[in-house]
C-alpha cells in the first residue's frame, strides 16, 4: 500500500479471540493510496505462542507501543475493536503524544480501574470462544453468515484470563485531548452519547473526551465481517480528519 504524505499510519487491533487476520476484508477496501495500514495480533492471541496464556494487558500495551515505534515516525491512528479497548486505553494514557486519533469500533475508552472480567476463577488460565448461543447473549451476531461464524470458530484463539482479570491504571488526563471517533454498530450513536452523559459505567469515560465524532454503522458487533466496505469507509473518513 502506498503511504500518503499527510494521513497518519493506521494501526488496526481486533478484540477478544482475534488476530490480525480479522481485518483482511477491511484491508481490501482500504487498499488505496490513502494511508499505511498495519494490522497486529495482540500478545496472548498468537496461536503459535506457547506462552500466550501468561500474557497480560501490560504486554499488550507494550506491543502496541512497539508497533508504533517500528512503523511510524509520527503519531498514528489506532483502530480498536471491542476488547482491544483496554490495552489501547493504556497506550493512550501513557503515550498520548503518539496517537493522532483513536477510532473505537463498537467499543470505547475505559475508565481507571476497569477490568473486563475481574471475577474469573483464579485457576482459569484462558477463556475459549463461547458457543454462539452464549456469545449472542453478550454481543450482537447480526450480519454474520454461517460461513463467517465457522471461520470465526476455526481461527479463534482462547483469551488469556490474566488479560481479562487485570484492571487498567490510568493517570494521564492528556488522553482526553486526543481526537476520538466512535463507530457505533450494535447500539446507536445517539444511545451511546445519552448513556455517556448519564454516567453509565460502560460509556461514562466518553464524556471526558474533548473531541468526539460519532458514526453510525448499524450491524452486529463484528462489522469487519458484516460490513467491511462500510467500515473501511468510516475509518478512511475519520482518518482524513486527522491529516
Amino acid at each position: 500500500m502506498t503511504t500518503s504524505r499527510h494521513t497518519p499510519p493506521i494501526v488496526l487491533i481486533a478484540g477478544h479471540w482475534l488476530g490480525d487476520w480479522a481485518w483482511n476484508e477491511v484491508l481490501e477496501h482500504l487498499a488505496t493510496d490513502h494511508a499505511q495500514c498495519i494490522t497486529m495480533t495482540l500478545p496472548g492471541l498468537d496461536a503459535n505462542d506457547d506462552d500466550r496464556s501468561s500474557k497480560t494487558l501490560e504486554d499488550q500495551a507494550a506491543a502496541i507501543r512497539d508497533v508504533i515505534a517500528r512503523n511510524a515516525d509520527r503519531p498514528v491512528i489506532l483502530v480498536a475493536h471491542s476488547g482491544a479497548n483496554l490495552p489501547v486505553t493504556l497506550v493512550l494514557d501513557r503515550h498520548p503524544d503518539l496517537v493522532a486519533r483513536v477510532i473505537w469500533v463498537d467499543s470505547g475508552p475505559v475508565a481507571d480501574g476497569t477490568a473486563f472480567a475481574p471475577d474469573l476463577p483464579a485457576d482459569l488460565e484462558e477463556l475459549p470462544l463461547p458457543t454462539f448461543d452464549e456469545l449472542g447473549q453478550q454481543a450482537s451476531l447480526d450480519g454474520l453468515s454461517t460461513e463467517v461464524l465457522e471461520r470465526f470458530r476455526a481461527r479463534a484463539v482462547p483469551e488469556p484470563a490474566s488479560v481479562l482479570r487485570q484492571p487498567v491504571a490510568l493517570v494521564n488526563a492528556e488522553r482526553y485531548r486526543v481526537p476520538t471517533t466512535l463507530v457505533c454498530c450494535s447500539i446507536s450513536g445517539e444511545q451511546v452519547m445519552e448513556l455517556a452523559e448519564g454516567g453509565h459505567p460502560m460509556f461514562a469515560e466518553v464524556a471526558n473526551f474533548t473531541r468526539v465524532d460519532v458514526v453510525d454503522l448499524p450491524t452486529g458487533h463484528w462489522p469487519m465481517w458484516s460490513r467491511p466496505r462500510d467500515l473501511a469507509a468510516a475509518i478512511r473518513a475519520a482518518a482524513s480528519r486527522s491529516e
